[in-house]
């Protein structure tokens, strides 16, 4: 019987050694925040990195959980994210599938496309924007100016010419026309390309805070990534939470445990999409 040898070459035993370092090096601060948020304050006090904690606590957890502007942020972000998504994804696909078909004009409107993807109005014209067409203190002031995305739309434009033009041609003998033939034929054979660009548009909705301190005045507006900014880089954990008793646990292991609350829903995303992902990432990436 044959044994099979392994054999792992310097540069590839260099290689993993590296990437395994530089993997624990990105866990840590992870797994610093999971331990503190579960630590007693005393705990926290007595070592300068932990990570286990010696006593597992749910004290920061029941705070933040019982507080109703955390969770009121985390319904607006949830509402963010799912209309958002919604809004950009419906958009990308129209405006892709209509630059895909013969339509007169197409390349002066893919120009502009392109010299939006390069060069943007920046901060003040945006705001001046929102200003003027009284989107302020309104959740479509985070959702209608990021409405499309113009690397997401060049590419599920490609997608779109990718598919067989036979189709259309058969679908449209048939007697059926172009919303029928894109409702019941394009996008059922988009699935992994709307479930890769719908993750992309959800994770940048969850993670959003930058609009939502520009654009949002009333802290009942806030999505959750703005109180945590309050929380961790203001340093008023309490306040934000609106936490008034003696016996609250410190606002360490507060804004840790609210971290790990903020970042969880979005990391549950992953591993349902994940088969569609790759696959959706590089449709419509070839042909030109």
């Amino acid at each position: 019987m044959k044994t099979i040898k392994w054999y792992l070459s310097p540069f590839s035993i260099v290689n993993y050694i590296a990437l395994c370092l530089l993997s624990l090096a990105m866990l840590f601060p992870f797994m610093y925040v999971i331990s503190v948020s579960f630590s007693s304050y005393e705990d926290f006090l007595r070592s300068d990195f932990m990570f286990f904690p010696k006593t597992w606590i749910l004290t920061s957890y029941e705070f933040i959980l019982n507080s109703k502007p955390f969770i009121r942020a985390v319904w607006v972000t949830v509402k963010l994210t799912v209309i958002g998504t919604f809004v950009n994804l419906l958009f990308t696909t129209t405006f892709a599938y209509s630059l895909s078909r013969p339509m007169i004009g197409r390349r002066v409107i893919m120009l502009f496309v392109v010299f939006s993807l390069l060069f943007t109005a920046g901060m003040i014209p945006t705001y001046l924007v929102v200003l003027e067409t009284g989107l302020m203190n309104s959740l479509w002031s985070l959702i209608i100016p990021v409405a499309i995305s113009p690397y997401n739309l060049i590419v599920m434009r490609q997608f779109f010419l990718s598919i067989p033009s036979e189709l259309n041609e058969a679908a449209t003998i048939d007697g059926a026309n172009d919303i029928q033939v894109f409702t019941k034929i394009i996008l059922p054979l988009s699935k992994p390309s709307l479930a890769a660009f719908g993750l992309f548009y959800a994770v940048a909705h969850w993670n959003n805070y930058f609009t939502g301190v520009l654009y949002l005045n009333n802290p009942k507006d806030w999505p959750i990534q703005v109180v945590l900014r309050q929380m961790i880089i203001i340093n008023e954990p309490n306040t934000t939470l609106g936490i008034l008793s003696e016996h609250a646990p410190p606002a360490e292991t507060i804004q840790m445990a609210a971290i790990i609350v903020a970042t969880l829903p979005i990391l549950f995303v992953y591993p349902f999409l994940q088969k569609h992902f790759a696959k959706g990432v590089m449709l419509g990436s070839v042909k030109g």
